[in-house]
């Protein structure tokens, strides 16, 4: 089965995903996040076969995610080490430990975020760096870019629209239910 190579796209989520949207993938970041940086180490901790996890590590220096420096010469070995760019999916991978616990965990949090200085649990949430406010959904939106083709410009017009409807019919259903208590 041939993929669609959505690389190419002018979205920075198809892009991105492009990168690191194959699940082995965000795998191999997460323990190289928690310090893991050999192929046995890998192969052990996600029990991954050695060819799939040869070309997700290839892939991921080649994404330039991940750094390849030998450690052993006889025979052969190399280490993985995340780079800048790697180590900065850190706040993707915590997003997705968050909806996991909130979404995917029906036996409860078995894996939580807690400060280094004080221990209390954390409840991470994305916010604008600018305001500090919390980016919700109804708060903010999706603009064109400076580098965004025409299509994308109507793509992001016509989600905003949408969003726009959406948002008129949901509140005049709340009109309407609430004249006829």
């Amino acid at each position: 089965m041939q993929h669609k190579n959505i690389g190419s796209a002018q979205c920075p989520i198809a892009r991105s995903l492009a990168q690191v949207g194959e699940w082995w993938s965000l795998l191999i970041i997460r323990d190289a996040m928690h310090g893991l940086c050999r192929f046995d180490e890998f192969q052990k901790s996600l029990d991954i076969a050695p060819n799939m996890l040869t070309r997700r590590l290839n892939a991921l220096v080649e994404a330039e995610l991940l750094d390849k420096q030998p450690y052993s010469t006889r025979p052969l070995r190399y280490e993985y080490k995340l780079t800048a760019k790697g180590r900065e999916l850190s706040p993707v991978l915590l997003t997705l430990l968050t909806w996991g616990n909130k979404y995917a965990a029906p036996e409860g949090e078995c894996i939580q975020l807690a400060d280094t200085r004080t221990g209390v649990i954390a409840q991470p949430v994305l916010v604008d760096k600018v305001s500090g406010r919390e980016i919700t959904e109804q708060d903010f939106m999706l603009i064109a870019g400076p580098a965004a083709s025409d299509t994308m410009q109507q793509r992001l017009q016509h989600y905003q629209h949408q969003k726009i409807k959406h948002e008129l019919f949901a509140a005049n259903t709340a009109i309407a239910e609430e004249n006829q208590k």
